[in-house]
């Protein structure tokens, strides 16, 4: 069997086994839920109605049924970009119009991108009109999605295509080396947008203002000083102009970290329960979650990047998926790159393989969530923290009876029922 052929056949057979594993995963959850959707678990039949229970299953049912459909749609277009010739003919299209070199490059990422990107579009229309409205999550307008669509889509270009460009051009000057440069010019942009994204990119799409509530404000104040943490201020975010979910999360870099509270957070749970959420997402800190997964995020990009490197060279690469390499093509230069070919046939094929490491990512995330819990739990009280999450877990419909597979899988937190038995004084909150 020729390297092409075994390459086509590896990448089919990955890429169906795949389908077929999180199509079965999403079955059993749907199953699992429905079977336990006319009874809340024991532990929370005291605090949590069965109309709350019940519409967290149909959220997640609903959920699941479209993502079935989702799937579906992302395989078929994996396979429609490659083994089916999709981006071969976008791309000798634009050699044609175009010819060899950079421009042509830049051309092709772009509308790969937006070809993408409206492929996406029902997707995320129905998700937001349909799935998220219907369970009373949905605060947005079509006008104010439309306009965030062309937002992204200008920041992209802004930002996407310089990066782009350099990234191409150091794959064609740098030499057989060219992913080591690469891999610096990506760990500095990433640092960069850390300390940029809080300041320019989130005020684009969101209003932020300082956080008002005195006594909460002395509260936290006080916490982050006990945990010894800096932060820039402290910030509440007009989520609710999107979304009825609640959230906080820590933005920023090094000293200049801030806190920021959607404002549905705020309205949903107590100060001492703010306090506690807080505290778990300092635990986060304190333990160095955060750095870990960077540092893990620039050793995965380092080691993807030097395989690129190589498997860049080989042409069963680019014929073993289905596209033919700008080698000798008649009317251009045989030294035409495949450079972007190669960047976007390799974000094609890594998640067809990489998907089957998804349960070693979910674990070591949910160990993470357990160990910042417990952090929590000594700097604030137990049953502070045991309320707020069962309050999150309720208002944002996330099912108490999840499958234990679908859980092992794909859960970056543990489920409700788990972490609320590992924290001290819970009991009275889920009994």
């Amino acid at each position: 069997m020729s390297p092409s052929l075994l390459w086509t056949s590896l990448f089919a057979f990955f890429l169906l086994a795949g389908l077929a594993l999180r199509l079965w995963l999403a079955s059993r959850q749907m199953r699992h839920v429905a079977r336990h959707r006319d009874q809340v678990p024991t532990d929370f039949a005291g605090s949590i109605a069965l109309a709350a229970h019940q519409r967290a299953a149909d959220y997640t049912i609903a959920k699941g049924r479209f993502g079935l459909i989702e799937m579906a749609l992302g395989a078929a277009v994996v396979l429609g970009w490659t083994l089916l010739g999709g981006l071969d003919a976008l791309n000798q299209w634009l050699i044609t119009m175009m010819g060899g070199g950079l421009w042509q490059q830049l051309a092709l990422l772009a509308c790969f991108v937006l070809i993408s990107g409206a492929i996406d579009l029902p997707v995320s229309y129905y998700q937001t009109f349909v799935i998220e409205q219907r369970f009373g999550f949905n605060q947005t307008t079509v006008k104010l999605w439309l306009s965030d669509l062309l937002k992204s889509a200008l920041l992209g270009a802004v930002i996407g295509l310089p990066l782009a460009a350099l990234i191409l051009w150091l794959m064609g000057a740098a030499g057989s080396y060219w992913w080591l440069w690469a891999w610096a010019v990506w760990m500095a942009f990433n640092l960069l947008l850390m300390v940029v994204y809080p300041l320019f990119i989130a005020p684009i799409f969101n209003k932020f203002k300082p956080l008002d509530d005195v006594s909460l404000n002395a509260r936290v104040t006080a916490l982050m000083q006990r945990c010894g943490f800096t932060s820039k201020g402290l910030f509440v975010m007009d989520g609710s102009r999107r979304s009825a979910h609640a959230n906080a999360y820590f933005t920023g870099f090094g000293a200049g970290k801030r806190v920021v509270f959607y404002d549905t957070l705020l309205k949903q749970l107590t100060t001492e329960e703010v306090e506690a959420v807080l505290a778990h997402e300092l635990g986060h800190f304190k333990h160095r979650h955060i750095t870990r997964r960077i540092v893990g995020m620039f050793a995965m990009s380092l080691a993807g990047l030097a395989l690129l490197g190589w498997i860049s060279t080989k042409g069963w690469f680019y014929t073993g998926l289905g596209v033919m390499p700008n080698f000798n093509l008649p009317g251009v230069d045989g030294s035409a790159p495949n450079d972007a070919l190669a960047l976007l046939l390799f974000m094609l094929a890594v998640p067809v393989f990489t998907v089957f490491l998804s349960p070693l990512f979910a674990q070591l995330s949910r160990k993470h969530e357990f160990e910042a819990d417990a952090y929590a739990v000594a700097q604030t009280r137990g049953a502070d923290l045991a309320s707020a999450l069962l309050k999150l877990h309720e208002d944002n419909a996330s099912t108490l009876t999840p499958d234990p597979v679908y859980v092992k899988f794909y859960y970056s937190h543990p489920p409700a029922t788990e972490r609320l038995a590992r924290i001290p004084h819970a009991s009275g909150v889920a009994a």
